[in-house]
């Protein structure tokens, strides 16, 4: 166990489970489009700006995407907060599909509950107070139930 690790939680950002994190290391097709990592591919979601596409495309890291994306609020599609949750479970379930090792994680993971441990981010991580709605893990445990279930 690393950090915060129990013998309930996994809190994944780093160490042993940073597979689970989308700014770790994972190209990904995405939509006939190869990603740096799964944080590139969401964020080319948010977008029908072809310029900015084409920046994120070039970006070096996902953390350069993220600020571009950031950079960029005003141009996201209107309907992005009604659709971005089933995205981000879309792109996950590519990042299995596509890397045996993130799913050998997934299931090595057992029963334990998934948190991002981002001290920013409350909406996909548990936040700067720790009691954020962790949506990334959240997900992550569907998408584990789910290939548990023969359902992928």
């Amino acid at each position: 166990m690393h950090g915060l690790d129990n013998e309930k939680q996994i809190f994944f950002y780093e160490q042993e489970f940073y597979v689970f994190s989308n700014f770790s290391a994972f190209k990904l097709e995405w939509k006939k489009e190869i990603w740096m990592t799964s944080e590139h591919a969401y964020h080319s979601e948010k977008f029908e700006d072809i310029e900015i596409l084409n920046e994120l495309r070039n970006t070096r890291s996902a953390h350069d995407a993220f600020k571009l994306a950031c950079a960029n609020k005003n141009k996201y599609k209107k309907d992005w907060d009604n659709i971005k949750l089933k995205v981000m479970k879309d792109i996950l379930l590519a990042k299995v599909e596509q890397h045996p090792y993130v799913k050998k994680k997934l299931l090595e993971s057992g029963n334990k509950e998934l948190i991002e441990n981002s001290w920013r981010d409350a909406y996909w991580g548990w936040g700067p107070d720790k009691n954020g709605e962790n949506h990334l893990g959240k997900l992550w445990m569907e998408i584990r139930e789910e290939i548990r279930n023969n359902n992928f």
